[in-house]
């Protein structure tokens, strides 16, 4: 297994001191969220049409790779127009991504909306999925999709990849947090889905005495940390274990210069032990 940071750890910084830091401390690679606030990669220079591979050749120089850009695309609206919005964000990071060697980018299925039913929202989804990886196809660039929200469970994760049986390019984020915060679950990987399983998150948390979620330092909270890695050492995962250090949407935590460098130190120590 190989480390990777999600940029949301580090809203402020610029692609260059996103690089020198990964590099710095030791991380395999990066996986692109948010860079400089930006989370329409599109619209800053290093990844306009024409500078991406300037940019591939800087991270690689780096000794970097970039395993996954994550989209904001989503696809639960009840409206099939929201629904092609989203896939439109999805495809034009998808050109981003492609330009930069990366292998796929993140999608989300997501929330159930009001007044919306379960399984509708499902097949919304799966729709979704499957116009998407079709139209990536030639691009080398994947569809993967994260365990979130209302489709963060193994049950809800197993219904949506049985659905797409057909389309084996359609890969699976595991950020079992997701559930565990949720409803406790454990974070097992259900043999339905394991060959799916292409990229993991990996995040820490407490709870206080009315339920509420704090993020915690990297093996300083309650979830099964272990568990999760025994699971992915159970199926030879051999794809990159990504620290979710969300600053950016939770701009009291710890500084990124101390959770960044602690993750790899956490890490090290675990191989070592």
């Amino acid at each position: 297994m190989r480390t990777s940071f999600s940029t949301l750890a580090c809203p402020d910084w610029t692609l260059a001191e996103i690089l020198r830091a990964a590099a710095a401390y030791g991380y395999d690679g990066v996986e692109l969220r948010v860079v400089s606030r930006q989370l329409e990669l599109w619209n800053l220079p290093e990844f306009k049409p024409n500078s991406l591979a300037a940019t591939r050749t800087a991270i690689e120089d780096h000794g970097l790779v970039i395993p996954s850009i994550g989209s904001s695309a989503c696809f639960h609206s009840p409206h099939a127009q929201e629904r092609s919005r989203n896939l439109d964000l999805a495809l034009r990071m998808a050109e981003v991504a492609a330009g930069l060697g990366s292998p796929s980018i993140r999608v989300f299925g997501d929330h159930i909306q009001p007044g919306c039913a379960h399984r509708q929202t499902a097949a919304w989804i799966v729709d979704s999925l499957h116009q998407l990886a079709g139209k990536l196809k030639s691009s080398g660039v994947q569809v993967w999709l994260e365990t979130h929200g209302d489709f963060a469970s193994a049950a809800d994760v197993c219904e949506i990849f049985e659905q797409l049986n057909g389309a084996p390019e359609i890969g699976m984020i595991w950020d079992p947090a997701n559930a565990f915060e949720q409803s406790k679950e454990a974070p097992l990987i259900s043999p339905q889905v394991s060959s799916r399983i292409r990229h993991a998150h990996l995040k820490d948390f407490i709870r206080d005495a009315q339920g509420r979620t704090s993020y915690v330092l990297t093996g300083q909270g309650e979830f099964p940390i272990n568990t999760m890695l025994a699971s992915l050492a159970a199926i030879d995962f051999e794809g990159f274990v990504s620290f979710e250090w969300e600053k950016h949407w939770h701009p009291e935590l710890v500084a990124h210069e101390i959770a960044l460098p602690h993750f790899i130190h956490w890490w090290k120590n675990r191989e070592a032990a």
